[in-house]
């Protein structure tokens, strides 16, 4: 006997979907590591997660690295690095900074080869799995002949005589062992979708050994959740057509069944799957406005641009991605863990936002901690429906985050943020000019990465400076009577004579200058030295940014400015 939704108490030693006794929940998060933390599986980690702590359960995370081409050790660090930044700590699995261990390993499948071949050899000798000998070749052609006769494809079981096998066997034949699916129907019960049935007719023999000699993840997954005591399967809807066949094996290996969740799909805002192509999407079609025939220099390798430009297949690595993107300023959709790091979002603002899509505490709660979502969630308030990614939200739940925090909170989550992803940006500042140049900008700063891309005019020089012929730079420069390049020349002596270079000076000077030449419109000389420092028209407030970047500095920045005077626009 195994639960249903409907079923209530205990079976086999494992929970019901409803009434679940502390300390009796083990789940578990399996990636399979072929790249970096898609958001998609950081929120069905985050919901393992919750629903282990808030039942003094554990939550066990495993490494599904049977397809050994696909999977790297640099993408297992990855995104174990990725779930402790977003603090989702795993008590059982591989160890890794303070988490994991445990006796149910190893928790790699790639070393659990043996293990699985007991299962195997036990579901061959029971007649639940048979060898199958044809050729990548003939199953191809079996395919195709059902597509001509307009039918679907069904894999048809073999006959093999006991004979035939051992002799194919002797002469060291290729083959794949099947599941023998037996007739019937198969129920899956899950918490978050009911009752799901499906014919045993719709489900082929499925391969659980490949060619060579390596479980499938179907065989693998189910061995390893019985044996390291798995009790609930949270995980997405794109799962779900894989659970009927690891409820047969289940059946026939006569494991217990754990407690399914599946959880919905994860949609960009116009309902289109939330995709790692869609980086790749946002960047050829930049590339193409741009109209570029090669590739910027120090981003791509020439070869690999030209593969990538060849077919629609090919996908630039994160790095070339990134950097290609920088040169031609744009910026790519975050879609894996690591894109919201770098753009400079708060891992609890992201673990707060994840944990909206697909579930909801109710009450019209929104902005909350992982503490709160720990107490709070909870397997029946997961809904059916696909969730969809406001990015426009997001932002909004981070500049809240931000505005809320100590400015000496603010200053060292930017300093932490600069040491990772931007060490030359701070390296360029002294630690003075860094603190103020923080303060400076928590109140407009909606990420930790807008501080940095408003403000790398102050750690460039000022030969790098440019005053580009744009609408705002050249209204401020060139427009009005006496005109901004007028206004700069006229208050340099002045700042070049000040003494005691700081905020408060600069902007008593500046006032009072204003005052008697500008009729008091401060904007008038305000925004011509803005334009002169920081070469556009946004900055920090305009007297800390003076104050940062120093007296020297600034009198060549102006110097510079004056000396490089934007062409009078024609029929002036």
């Amino acid at each position: 006997m195994f639960w249903t939704s409907a079923t209530v108490g205990w079976t086999n030693g494992f929970p019901a979907e409803r009434g679940v006794t502390d300390g009796h929940v083990k789940t578990r998060f399996a990636p399979s590591p072929s790249g970096h933390l898609h958001v998609g599986g950081a929120r069905t980690a985050l919901f393992c997660w919750a629903f282990a702590r808030g039942r003094n359960g554990q939550f066990l995370l495993r490494i599904e690295d049977t397809d050994q081409q696909r999977s790297s050790d640099e993408a297992v660090d990855g995104f174990q690095e990725d779930m402790q930044w977003l603090g989702i700590d795993w008590d059982e699995g591989p160890k890794w900074k303070g988490c994991g261990g445990g006796d149910s390993g190893p928790y790699c499948q790639s070393a659990r080869n043996d293990i699985y071949d007991t299962y195997l050899s036990d579901l061959l000798d029971r007649g639940h799995a048979y060898r199958a000998f044809e050729t990548t070749e003939e199953l191809g052609a079996a395919r195709a002949e059902a597509r001509k006769a307009g039918r679907p494809y069904r894999y048809e079981r073999p006959e093999v005589s006991a004979e035939d096998e051992t002799a194919w066997l002797a002469e060291g034949r290729p083959h794949v062992v099947r599941f023998a699916v037996p007739d019937g129907s198969i129920t899956v019960s899950d918490t978050v979708l009911g009752d799901v049935a499906t014919e045993a007719s719709e489900v082929d023999d499925f391969v659980i050994r490949k060619g060579d000699g390596s479980p499938t993840y179907h065989l693998a997954v189910v061995v390893d959740d019985e044996l390291m005591g798995v009790t609930h399967v949270i995980r997405g809807q794109e799962h779900l057509n894989n659970t009927p066949r690891h409820v047969l094996l289940q059946d026939a290996l006569g494991f217990r069944r754990p407690v399914y969740a599946h959880i919905s799909l994860i949609f960009n805002p116009d309902g289109s799957k939330m995709s790692k192509r869609d980086r790749d999407k946002a960047l050829r079609g930049a590339v193409r406005e741009a109209g570029l025939e090669a590739p910027p220099p120090d981003t791509v390798d020439c070869k690999a641009w030209d593969a990538w430009l060849e077919s629609k297949d090919v996908q630039l690595g994160l790095a070339d991605a990134t950097a290609l993107a920088d040169a031609i300023g744009i910026e790519l959709p975050e879609i894996d863990v690591r894109d919201f790091r770098r753009a400079g979002y708060l891992p609890e603002v992201l673990v707060n936002y994840l944990a909206l899509l697909g579930w909801s505490p109710g009450n019209d709660v929104e902005q909350f901690d992982s503490d709160y979502l720990v107490e709070h969630f909870s397997l029946d308030r997961i809904v059916k429906s696909p969730a969809k990614f406001d990015r426009q939200k997001l932002l909004a739940f981070n500049l809240d985050a931000i505005q809320a925090m100590p400015d000496d909170t603010f200053v060292d989550r930017l300093r932490s943020y600069c040491e990772e992803w931007h060490p030359a940006f701070l390296s360029g500042m002294t630690p003075e000019q860094f603190d103020v140049f923080a303060r400076s900008n928590k109140e407009r700063s909606k990420t930790l990465a807008d501080p940095v891309r408003t403000g790398m005019f102050f750690i460039r020089s000022a030969s790098d400076i440019l005053w580009p012929d744009v609408k705002g730079v050249r209204k401020a420069l060139c427009k009005g009577a006496p005109c901004g390049y007028e206004r700069l020349e006229a208050i340099r002596p002045t700042l070049a004579s000040l003494d005691g270079w700081t905020a408060d000076s600069l902007e008593a000077t500046v006032s009072a200058w204003a005052e008697e030449h500008c009729d008091g419109k401060l904007g008038s000389v305000a925004q011509p030295l803005r334009v002169a420092v920081s070469g556009g028209t946004v900055s920090p407030p305009i007297f800390d940014t003076l104050a940062i970047l120093g007296h020297d500095e600034v009198m060549d920045r102006i110097d510079r400015c004056l000396a490089n005077r934007l062409p009078e626009p024609s029929g002036t």
